[in-house]
């Protein structure tokens, strides 16, 4: 009989760091809000589950490679990869999205993926890190976002929970899970799921994001999707 599954590792990913800022508002940067989500999000899975191991691809203002990303989530086996970023767009763009990876239904999905993975820009070798992906062609994004991952099911399922948390618990206006092809999930080996935590171009939403209170809200709602998740699965695949 083979053994109950347990969700074991988690490895959380504060989005770009370092020479990458990110997008901007008027004072906050998607780097510094990111990490700061994630460190509160460590902190509520270490200490409400000591035997889940949490692993970050950054705890500090540094610069990780996308592909980097997803090989420390490989490395160590995870069981999901969590990737936290803010957003960018119009000032009166607002809310929430979970992503999972996926072909893009509409040309604001594209639009978002390619904001995300133009920061291979920023890294050496690029072009033969990444089988030739050129972040600004609608063709490259269409081609690889055929790579459907043998997750998808429970990215999604993950990505739902955290839409239900937001909504509800956090009381976040939601713009609903969606799909594009985002590199920094292309080649993690586990379910995976890049959530946008709020427009930094839109000022209301930069000064929540930009608030300690309300980082610690958005980490509890990702922690509890976790904790359903976990529970969930494990309930699903038990003896």
């Amino acid at each position: 009989m083979l053994p109950a599954y347990r969700l074991r590792t988690v490895v959380l990913d504060a989005g770009h760091g370092g020479k990458d800022r990110g997008c901007a508002g008027a004072h906050a940067r998607e780097a510094d809000v990111a990490l700061k989500i994630v460190l509160a999000l460590g902190r509520q899975i270490e200490e409400s589950m000591p035997d889940v191991k949490v692993v970050y691809t950054r705890k500090t203002d540094v610069f990780v490679e996308l592909a980097d990303r997803a090989g420390i989530a490989n490395k160590h086996n995870a069981d999901l990869f969590i990737s936290v970023h803010c957003n960018a767009s119009s000032p009166s763009a607002y809310g929430t999205e979970v992503w999972t990876m996926g072909p893009h239904k509409t040309d604001a999905n594209l639009a978002t993926a390619k904001r995300e993975n133009a920061v291979i820009l920023q890294e050496d070798n690029y072009k033969e890190r990444y089988n030739g992906f050129d972040p600004t062609s609608p063709q490259s994004h269409i081609l690889f976002s055929l790579y459907q991952s043998a997750h998808i099911v429970n990215s999604i399922r993950f990505a739902q929970k955290v839409d239900h948390q937001f909504r509800t618990t956090v009381k976040r206006p939601s713009r609903g899970v969606k799909q594009a092809g985002f590199l920094v999930l292309w080649k993690s080996t586990m379910p995976a799921v890049l959530i946008e935590s709020g427009f930094l171009t839109n000022r209301q939403e930069e000064l929540y994001l930009n608030d300690k209170t309300n980082q610690t809200y958005m980490a509890s709602g990702i922690y509890r999707a976790f904790r359903d998740y976990k529970n969930e699965l494990e309930a699903m695949n038990g003896d």
